[in-house]
């Protein structure tokens, strides 16, 4: 059977990972390894003999009461991962691109409730972008974008180093949205990404149509690419970590070998194999057993 690691994980800027904290988890996991990632912001206990994930969860839960810290129970084996799939919208960024658009025209209460039906898995995500984009129609298109891009749009604390940290020990990193290529191209190369692949607005006249080019990379797409990526690097499943806040990231976070709901909607917290609520984008490195003198700060 093989060995778990029990991971703790607190907001770098609300550091709860104390001793007192990781002395309450020991008494769940006696016997267990313990190892301190971070001080005050990470720590793990590898566990043997445990093969019931949820239920070591729940008791680690339940002996930090209610601390602001994210609990993960992960595998040991494989788990430094070769390949890093990451949604974009509320995840390597902090802002949802089409709400910001439609800030341009006065709509960005009605585009922004549609987009969260939408990532709650309410309604299909397809023919909802296809709703909002319509909205937009008319917008100068590279003036808008440009304004968004430079005033709207802030990087997801944590970002930089998971992306840096990971292709520094030779990891392929890949951004995959259902936004837009005017947005991804711009933030991949921000955050260091080996490639990027989302949707294409069509612009005619340079003015925004309303339209984005067939067919739409959604729920579907997402979870085609990490498969596609998965052969072409000629990886094991295992190797994989997803991470992503909306339904339409559902089928890439169940696909990957370590599935990762960053800050999500309820459902997708709750599907997903490891939930980070509290941590920033560095969890993704602390689950994998990344200490703080491994990790690469911009």
């Amino acid at each position: 059977m093989p060995a778990l690691a029990a991971v703790l994980i607190a907001n770098p800027n609300e550091p709860a990972v104390d001793a007192a904290l990781v002395m309450k988890a020991a008494q769940v996991v006696q016997g267990a390894e313990v190892r301190m990632l971070d001080g005050g912001i990470a720590a793990e206990f590898i566990v043997e003999g445990e093969s019931d994930r949820r239920a070591l969860r729940r008791r680690l839960l339940g002996a930090i009461d209610r601390a602001p810290v994210d609990v993960a129970v992960v595998s040991v084996e494989a788990r430094r991962k070769r390949l890093l799939i990451a949604d974009m919208d509320s995840t390597m960024i902090e802002q949802e691109c089409l709400d910001e658009l439609a800030a341009g025209l006065g709509l960005k209460d009605k585009v922004a409730a549609i987009t969260e039906r939408a990532m709650r898995g309410e309604i299909e995500f397809e023919p909802a972008l296809r709703e909002r984009v319509a909205l937009l129609k008319g917008l100068p298109a590279a003036d808008t974008i440009a304004e968004v891009l430079d005033n709207r749009i802030t990087l997801t604390p944590g970002g930089l180093a998971l992306v840096a940290t990971m292709r520094a020990n030779g990891a392929y990193a890949a951004l995959l949205s259902g936004g837009f290529t005017a947005f991804t191209e711009v933030v991949a190369a921000k955050l260091g990404f080996d490639e990027n692949r989302a949707n294409v607005l069509e612009v005619e006249a340079d003015l925004l149509a309303g339209r984005v080019v067939e067919p739409i990379l959604g729920r579907d797409a997402k979870l085609a690419a990490l498969d596609e990526l998965i052969t072409a690097k000629a990886l094991d499943r295992a190797e994989t970590i997803a991470v992503g806040d909306g339904a339409n990231d559902l089928a890439m976070l169940g696909g990957a070998g370590l599935g990762v709901a960053y800050r999500a909607k309820p459902a997708v917290a709750e599907a997903a194999h490891v939930r980070i609520d509290h941590g920033d984008l560095t969890a993704l490195l602390y689950l994998q057993g990344y200490a703080a003198h491994e990790i690469i700060s911009n």
